[in-house]
């Protein structure tokens, strides 16, 4: 093997889950990346030697990590992070960069967060499998994408059962039944111009207390699960279909097309066009 491995996902039709990239390196002294802002979840583990994220805790303060083989830090979308190899010992880390509807709720059930970005394992062996999991990833970047899914699914469960700092999971309530009604009934009407207050009526609640309940289960309020929702469908179209961008607009519920290129943007870094033309699939005997 050399000291480097490096793949992009081909695919986009999965939305609790996303895959964008994953690989492995085995880094210089002092190598170090950033500053720089990602648009989705990058977690490393860390395989082997030493190094230091140094990350914005959401508030403004910076703040500095020493991790060694055996841990993993996770960087969150918007987060200005910098990461760099030790001196005398550089590590070596594998990492995978995903993003979807759930992906903050499992990390909030791990316990990873924007001001609690470190992962340790309960014993060596629990993190030594969520290693695993990703190395496998890493090495088989020609696999059926759907494979590459179930093995980030793996990933995650290794995560939220291995780490310290795992938020235990509560029985199952009624409440949990209502949130699954008003995600059910996004997922059938994202097209129109839904509102919480629809949304909330549907599940017979109050949209103050519906709201409250949809974000300590989801982990974010229901307009910005709607807007995720609406912009994943809309990069599966784009990517998928001959539609206009417009079009595309339309059918994801919103009437005005440049209220959707801004949100777009916001959420992938990338304008609607731009986008789509770096993630069109090429035609087969097409060089990458």
């Amino acid at each position: 093997m050399g000291n480097y491995s490096f793949s992009i996902f081909p695919n986009e039709n999965f939305l609790d889950l996303r895959l964008y990239q994953y690989g492995w390196e085995q880094c210089a002294p002092l190598h170090s990346f950033g500053p720089f802002v990602r648009n989705h979840y990058l977690f490393h583990y860390v395989i082997s030697g030493q190094g230091y994220l140094d990350a914005d805790d959401g508030n403004g303060v910076n703040r500095r990590y020493l991790l060694s083989a055996n841990q993993g830090f996770l960087i969150c979308p918007g987060q200005v992070t910098t990461y760099s190899a030790d001196r005398t010992r550089p590590w070596k880390y594998a990492w995978l960069e995903f993003d979807g509807l759930r992906a903050m709720e499992f990390l909030e059930s791990a316990g990873l967060t924007v001001d609690q970005p470190i992962y340790n394992p309960r014993t060596t062996a629990q993190g030594e499998a969520v290693r695993d999991e990703i190395l496998y990833i890493a090495g088989r970047s020609d696999a059926a994408p759907l494979h590459l899914i179930g093995h980030l699914c793996l990933f995650m469960d290794g995560l939220i059962r291995s780490s310290v700092t795992r938020q235990e999971p509560r029985a199952a309530q009624l409440r949990d039944f209502y949130i699954q009604e008003a995600v059910t009934y996004m997922e059938q009407n994202y097209q129109r111009d839904l509102t919480v207050e629809e949304i909330a009526d549907v599940c017979r609640l109050n949209r103050s207390y519906f709201s409250k309940l949809f974000r300590e289960n989801m982990g974010c309020p229901p307009q910005e699960f709607l807007i995720r929702l609406r912009l994943s469908k809309a990069a599966d179209l784009m990517k998928n279909s001959r539609s206009s961008i417009g079009d595309i607009a339309a059918m994801c519920g919103y009437a005005n097309q440049l209220h959707f290129s801004r949100a777009f943007k916001k959420r992938y870094g990338l304008s609607p066009r731009e986008w789509r033309s770096q993630n069109r699939p090429r035609p087969v005997g097409e060089e990458k």
